[in-house]
């Protein structure tokens, strides 16, 4: 049994709602899903409710906005949104 494998049965099984979001965080563009894709694997299942609302929020902005947000090219001006970016940096950086 891999460390994989490990991570995968602790995590919760996904409401509906958040199969959505999850779903919604495949973006098809790699600048974007290198960001997405270890946070969806790793951590939304386990963040609180605000995270996840917040995550959500997130995936409701267009692409090229987000690629501004990612690349320090612009803001958001939702707070917790951007604190959720550096969140993101930080786990790929780390990955």
């Amino acid at each position: 049994m891999t460390s994989q494998t490990n991570v995968k049965q602790s995590m919760p099984t996904p409401t509906l709602e958040q199969r959505k979001v999850i779903y919604q965080a495949r973006r098809g563009l790699k600048e974007l899903d290198m960001f997405f894709d270890p946070y969806v694997k790793q951590h939304y299942l386990t963040a609180d409710e605000q995270e996840q609302a917040t995550f959500a929020k997130l995936l409701s902005y267009e692409d090229p906005d987000l690629l501004d947000y990612f690349m320090n090219q612009a803001t958001p001006d939702d707070k917790a949104v951007t604190e959720l970016i550096v969140k993101l940096k930080e786990l790929k950086a780390s990955s």
